[in-house]
């Protein structure tokens, strides 16, 4: 199984983008473990259309564009579900028992995500109803799905 980060916006050298990646790195290596052939990142650029409709449909194309077929695709929503780590872990190992070839996490541009992307995912995903920076969600999102690959091999890092 592969893991794919569709990503409106690019993040900018720093402390941030150091940190997503270290997390990056580490899902990667642990992954193997578990039948997680790759992890990879796909940022498209935010639409410079004039209307927020326009900019929504423009980036949904380039996310859309990233996901492999038949990928679980998680999508980034205030309004998804706010899921413990285990549960979060409990889904990917379920996907990947599944014989699912991927899951897709996407992450919206400042418009929030296509409609039909919404309707169209797996799993709606909340970071808590908090507001957060784009930066720091990446970081976020790598985090978690470090701790779900730490939950699902039996790994130490995961302390409940």
């Amino acid at each position: 199984m592969k893991l794919v980060v569709a990503a409106v916006g690019r993040l900018k050298r720093g402390p941030e983008r150091e940190l997503a990646e270290r997390y990056r790195e580490r899902v990667a290596a642990g992954g193997r473990a578990i039948g997680i052939r790759s992890v990879t990142v796909s940022e498209a650029d935010e639409s410079r259309a004039r209307r927020a409709k326009d900019r929504i449909a423009d980036e949904a194309a380039a996310l859309k564009a990233a996901i492999p077929a038949h990928a679980a695709v998680v999508a980034l929503d205030e309004r998804g579900e706010n899921l413990a780590s285990e549960a979060l872990a409990q889904r990917i190992g379920r996907w990947r028992d599944e014989g699912r070839p991927a899951v897709a996490v996407v992450i919206g541009g400042p418009d929030g995500l296509a409609s039909d992307l919404l309707a169209g995912a797996d799993l709606r995903l909340a970071f808590g109803k908090a507001t957060w920076p784009h930066q720091l969600v990446r970081v976020m999102l790598f985090e978690q799905l470090y701790r779900a690959i730490a939950i699902l091999s039996g790994h130490p890092y995961h302390r409940a």
